[in-house]
This record gives C-alpha cells, structure tokens and sequence, in this order.
C-alpha cells in the first residue's frame, strides 16, 4: 500500500482477548459459489482502466465490491461497507449471503491454501446499515486476508476534535435510549407514537436486532486490518495504489467544518420543496459538556433541581420535606386526575428527542467518507457518495488538489462522474441540486440507488427513493438508473443496451436471486 502519513495508525487494541474461530455457516453451495465467481475470470484485454462494480442489493444498506486490474494482471480488491438495517426481515442471513459471495468471487484464484485477499475496507460512517456485517458476519470475515482499512478521521481516536464528536455521539444515544425508554411507557396518543416510532426507526441506524452498537461493528473491521487502518480526509493527496498505475483516489468527505457537518438541508439544493425548518440545537450543545456524562442524561432538567416525579407520585417515599409531601397531595388530588390530563406535561419535554434524534442521525451521515475515484487516461470517475448529506456536499466547493501541476476541483471531478453511487438510498437531502447531481454533465452517466422502496416503506421511509431526485437522475442518466429492487435483476435483462460508453457489461447473479448487479465500467 501507499507509505502511511501520521493518521494511519492503529488504535489502541490494550486487553483485546481473543478467542478460537468457528468456521463460518455455508450458505451457497459449492457450485453456486463456483458459479458468482466470474469476476476474475473475464478477458480484461485491451481495456486500460477497466473496473468492475459489484452492487449487493440486500435491501436498505450498503456492500460494494470493486475490482481493479493490477499492471502484472492480477485484481486489486476493495470493498466499501457492509451492512444492513434491523428492519429488513432475516437481514442477518442476507449478509452471511453476501460475505459467502465476496468469498467466492475474490477467492476464486486462490492458490496453495492462501486466504483469499481483499486489499483495502473503506468503513464510510458509523451506521449500522453500512457496517453491520463486520459484526454479524465476523467469523466469515476472519477467513479474509486484509490489507489495510480506511476509516473517515472522525474515527481516529488520537484527534482531538473526532475525540469530541465521538463523546456527542455517545452521550446523544444515551440520552435517546432513555428517551426511547419513557416512550414505551407513555399513551399511544398519535403524537408520541409517531415520534417514538421515529426513534425507533433512528436508533435502527446505530444499533442491532440484539441491541449491539455500530462501535462494536466498527471495532470488528478496525481489527480486520491487524494494524493498517488509514484516517482520510480531503486534506490527503490523491491516493494511488500500487500496481494501479492508472488510477487515483480523491477523498471528498468527511468534512472539517463542524458547522458544515450539522447542516441537514438547504432549500436551494433540493430536489422539490425541501424541508422548511431547521432543528434546534439547544439540547444538543448540553451534550457537549464532560461533566454530564455521570449524569442522566435522559432527565431535562440539572439533577438538583426539581423533584423527581414518579418519587411525588408514589406518596409514602417523602417523610421529610414539607414542600415535597403538599406537592405530592396536590399531584394525586388534581394533576393525576382523569378529568385533568390535559394539564399534564410530564412527557412534554420528550419532543425535544426527536430533534436530538435528527441531529445525531445528520451528523453521522455527513461524517460519511466520499470517494471519487479517477482513471487517468480517461479521466473518467466514479463517485460513491456513501449516505453524505447537504453540509457534507456543501464542503467539497472548497476542496481542490494539485496534481501534475494542475489544480483538480470537486466541480471538475463531478463534471467528469460516469458511476455515481447515490446517496443516501435516494434519500430527500443526500444528493445536491446546483452543487451536485446538475454538475453531472458526462454523457454516460450511470446510477445506483441501494433501495428497496418496500423496505424502506415498511419504517415509514416512503421518500427513499426520493421521486423528485429519481425524476431528476432519469434526466441526467436515461435508463441507465438502477435499483437495488428493480425487477429486471431478476431475469438480466437490462433495459439499456452495452456496451454503451463507460459501461461496457452489466451481469447478475446466476441463480436470479436479486443479491447483486455487476457493471464493468472503462
């Protein structure tokens, strides 16, 4: 791999304990493992530049798989995320399908008992349906020979300002789980039910069915890399990789900007009416202070001051303060009255969670790490925007990079774009209007949304995909849109002829399942 700078480091591993693993659970056969191994087998002759992109289409998450031609003509494996959200049915099963096909298809050349190889994980942001196979699917992935791991620098923990947004994020979920907690309790009245249904929904990003964190997945795919692990930001160079002659890698995003990483919307960059209100903060800019973390962070109020209400309602637990037992008279004579439940604000102060919800949900989508990858005598990129939003794609006009004595700009690389992974699942606020998508002028655009829209309905996301952005990416794209739910994936036939520009073969898997879509892009 490229030399490291001072960010590609490892993190501490202090009191690691490590156990015998068990061999992973089969789930293809022998044969239809020999069969979804077809990637490396192809004649890639007389195509400089050649890539071929594995999109998995397991519902609403991210697994990408790319493959590069080496000078000496062997592949250069990535793969970008592997996860999946705890609302998709058997979702743990779907990625133990996708990890077995990732086995195949890289390890299908592999000679004299070698693990099969993948040379770079990018971990774009600590949500669980981008990294949760790294976790669920640890023991398959320990069969992996791993070079090196890229994380976004809000992951490194020797700095200091990921340190601070690390201990945000922390203390937010704690705060929400508390939240969340009191909800469950609280009558199904409409409002409450839609914002805990909210929550709930929002906390499926950050933690399993079981009730596991994205850290622990995060930490799982940290220790893939056996120490490589490489924190990138857009103050890196360009990468170039060894035996890739041709290519060059442009980090995007995250951003330095904390301003920039809160801003969820901007009227004038989205697609149809946007949003129209911008989320409070107040809560948010408590959860900043280290002295709260021994504290409740689910209670509204500093811990002495008030008086705890379900300790005034159970009466028989106040002997000593005056105030305390007149309160709890008046408690249970007239505010815990039937005909008095309109006087009633107790649970008032949990609206403030969804805003907190929406807040912590921004945030860690626009630390999403963006990478634009660029073929050098062609000059053609992919774009792969992982779940980026507004003050994420904002951050890129102020990027640029000196290359060969020329300056590259984030407008030039989006003007050049042939493959754009969309962001988001085709979320409302994940793919820029002016900034972005109208910046994609190639002629052979090409798109992936990773979204079954039925899913995503199912937890009450009916914008994903967003049918403003979708009109908008047939305009720029023509056909050439695919989705992870599209029916045409189970049969092969596309509905846009190839080779057609930069798209010289698209393929799926043999057994027609939908588990993937396969585009060879020179």
């Amino acid at each position: 791999m490229a030399s490291k700078s001072p960010r590609n480091r490892a993190p501490s591993v202090k009191g690691r304990r490590t156990t015998a693993r068990k061999p992973a659970r089969e789930v293809v056969s022998k044969r239809a493992a020999k069969k979804t191994a077809s990637m490396p087998d192809r004649d890639r002759a007389n195509a400089p530049g050649l890539a071929t992109v594995r999109f998995y289409c397991q519902g609403i998450g991210d697994a990408h798989l790319l493959r590069f031609e080496k000078s000496d003509g062997s592949p250069f494996w990535m793969l970008i995320d592997c996860g999946i959200h705890t609302s998709i049915l058997n979702g743990n099963r779907k990625i133990d399908e996708v990890v077995a096909d990732i086995e195949a298809c890289v390890g299908a050349n592999r000679r004299n008992g070698k693990k099969p190889r993948i040379d770079v994980i990018v971990g774009t942001h600590e949500h669980w349906d981008h990294i949760s196979g790294f976790h669920t699917a640890r023991e398959a992935f320990g069969k992996f020979d791993v070079g090196e791991v890229w994380l976004g620098w809000t992951e490194d923990p020797e700095d200091p300002q990921a340190a601070a947004f690390d201990r945000f994020k922390g203390n937010a979920l704690t705060a929400l789980q508390g939240a969340q907690a009191r909800l469950a309790g609280v009558a199904d009245d409409g409002h409450m039910a839609m914002m805990r249904a909210g929550i709930d929904g929002l906390l499926g990003f950050h933690f399993g069915a079981k009730g596991e964190k994205t850290r622990a997945a995060r930490e799982a795919l940290v220790a893939l890399g056996n120490g490589n692990v490489r924190y990138v930001e857009p103050a890196d160079k360009p990468i170039t990789l060894p035996g890739l002659p041709n290519l060059r890698i442009y980090v995007l995003g995250p951003p330095r900007d904390e301003s920039l990483i809160a801003v969820r919307e901007r009227k004038s960059e989205m697609y149809g009416l946007g949003a129209s209100s911008r989320q409070a903060d107040a809560l948010i800019n408590a959860f900043g202070a280290s002295s709260y973390a021994a504290q409740d962070l689910a209670t509204p109020f500093d811990a002495d001051i008030g008086s705890d209400l379900d300790r005034l309602i159970q009466g028989s637990a106040i002997d000593t303060d005056p105030a305390e037992r007149k309160a709890s008279k008046l408690l249970t004579t007239s505010y815990l009255a039937k005909d008095e439940a309109y006087r009633r604000i107790d649970n008032d102060w949990l609206g403030v969670s969804s805003d907190l919800a929406i807040q912590l949900d921004n945030r860690t989508n626009n630390s999403s790490v963006v990478l634009a990858f660029e073929f050098i005598d062609s000059g053609r990129v992919m774009l792969f925007a992982a779940d980026a939003q507004v003050g994420n794609w904002l951050s890129w006009q102020n990027v640029s990079w000196k290359v060969d004595g020329k300056t590259v700009t984030a407008h030039d690389l989006l003007a050049r774009t042939v493959l754009y992974k969309v962001g988001h699942h085709g979320s409302e606020n994940a793919t820029l209007k002016q900034k972005g998508l109208e910046l994609m002028v190639d002629k052979d655009l090409t798109a992936f949304i990773p979204t079954n829209k039925d899913d995503a309905e199912r937890v009450r996301w009916g914008a994903m995909p967003f049918n403003e952005i979708l009109d908008a990416l047939h305009r720029r794209a023509g056909k050439r849109v695919v989705r992870a739910d599209d029916a045409w994936l189970l049969n092969g036939k596309a509905p846009f002829r190839t080779p057609s520009g930069s798209i010289q073969r698209v393929s799926v898997d043999p057994d027609k399942r939908g588990l993937w879509v396969e585009l060879d892009i020179a």
